[in-house]
């Protein structure tokens, strides 16, 4: 991997650090070395804004990531149709291969944020007193997040609760250190699946404690509280993944939007919104509205078709189901139709779902009972307030499958629920992204272990 001398930041951001949005002045990008970049309080934070800009870049979370999730999982109920040859591979499984470059594209794309991060988190010592806890919560926070889903992705196999091969079961390399000065900081061998998982918990516990509860269209709080609830879930530790839902549920910084149509496609954020992405047209556009629209509303020319295996899920008078729509003759996901307005990557409703099941599978009701927050979501969705007069685990996650449709969740619920993927079980090998080819061999001499079935 070729190791980034030069950080690429936004040098407009510098001044914008004491305005009251700095996400905004993220143009034009200019290259300034590490040694400069990294020597003032000031310049720190520029760097900082510039992590933010990485993890927005189309590869990351400006719309790859989870799409990639949802076209791994997403036979029967969506459909890639698209020219892009490496999402069809993708989408397709079988002919996913070492060389596909969305695989290589996020993986580069995905350390370029941490490096950035680990950058910022080596030069702590020059930031003011007054904003040092929030610099380094943010940075830890943007670690973690890539890290979670770096491991969920290309990680040799899911994490299960008290299984062993945790330990053994292969990650991703696992790089704390920044490049400065160290030209082979990055290459290092693939850390263990549970070696990965401390070091996002270890990350988001910190972050959870640093950082403010509010910071613009920055992380938060409650934004690291909500990511470690996502993880906890995804670990099926559900006493710990209960807690932090409710703690963000139980904070009033959030709340419920009244209509879930206006969750989506807005310029700026909403009440429900814990961590979004925010795209303007002087940084780019969404890349979930490159794949997921239309030219209506500055998409493509339709690369991917909801099908009626996944329509026919919603029951009559859902006005979830409400928001899909026909376009360039085949039905369209609703919710990724402004391509210069956010991209929700973590909301309330998510955390009413978590802790309604974890809730449920301890037998406990801890913040409330699990009929009434799945009532609560299925209320918002037009169903009533009593759609439910007794619940079930197989409706506690029908409601998530429903809510957080094409949100970027599918691939990581079929693993964690160790369901299949059409005659695929959750642990098929094309059910995780291949190491990029060209990657192992810039390692070199280390050895970087390739996953099974490439």
């Amino acid at each position: 991997m070729k190791t980034l001398k030069y950080l690429t930041i936004i040098f407009a951001s510098i001044i914008a650090i004491a305005a009251c949005d700095r996400y905004l002045d993220q143009d034009p990008y200019q290259e300034i070395s590490e040694e400069m970049s990294l020597s003032t309080d000031r310049n720190v934070q520029a760097v900082l804004v510039g992590a933010y800009a990485a993890m927005n870049n189309q590869n990351l979370y400006g719309g790859l990531i989870q799409t990639i999730s949802e076209l791994l999982a997403g036979d029967g109920e969506i459909q890639f149709v698209g020219t892009y040859s490496g999402l069809r591979q993708i989408f397709n499984k079988e002919t996913l291969v070492s060389s596909n470059e969305n695989a290589r594209a996020t993986w580069l794309q995905a350390y370029r944020l941490i490096n950035i991060c680990n950058n910022v988190l080596s030069a702590l010592d020059v930031v003011n007193q007054g904003n040092k806890a929030r610099v380094e919560g943010e940075a830890r926070f943007l670690r973690a997040l890539i890290y979670f889903d770096l491991v969920r992705l290309y990680g040799n196999k899911t994490y299960i609760d008290g299984d062993t091969d945790n330990n053994q079961d292969l990650g991703v390399p696992l790089s704390l250190n920044p490049t400065r000065g160290n030209p082979n900081a990055f290459k290092i061998p693939r850390a263990t699946i549970q070696q990965v998982y401390d070091a996002v918990i270890e990350d988001l516990t910190k972050a959870a404690n640093l950082l403010p509860l509010t910071n613009n269209y920055y992380a938060t709080k409650g934004a690291a509280q909500a990511l470690l609830a996502r993880v906890y879930l995804q670990m099926q530790k559900y006493a710990l993944a209960r807690d932090y839902a409710d703690s963000v549920i139980r904070s009033e910084q959030y709340s419920l939007v009244p209509n879930y149509a206006d969750v989506f496609n807005q310029n700026e954020k909403t009440t429900e919104d814990i961590f979004v992405n925010k795209f303007t047209p002087q940084t780019r556009f969404s890349a979930m509205t490159e794949y997921w629209s239309v030219p209506q509303y500055g998409g493509r020319d339709g690369d991917i078709d909801i099908l009626n295996g996944h329509l026919n899920l919603y029951p009559t008078g859902d006005t979830r189901r409400a928001l899909f729509f026909n376009g360039n003759g085949a039905m369209r996901s609703g919710k990724w139709n402004n391509q210069y307005g956010t991209v929700v990557i973590i909301r309330l409703a998510e955390m009413y779902l978590i802790r309604a099941e974890a809730n449920f599978r301890l037998g406990t009701a801890i913040g409330d009972t699990p009929l009434n927050d799945i009532n609560l979501i299925c209320q918002r969705a037009g169903l009533g307030p009593n759609y439910y007069t007794t619940i079930t685990l197989s409706d506690i996650l029908l409601q998530r499958r429903l809510e957080l449709a094409h949100e970027g969740h599918k691939l990581h619920d079929v693993k964690r629920l160790r369901m299949n993927v059409g005659t695929r079980p959750y642990d098929h090998p094309k059910l995780t992204l291949p190491i990029p080819a060209r990657e192992i061999q810039a390692y070199l001499p280390v050895v970087l272990v390739q996953n099974s079935g490439y």
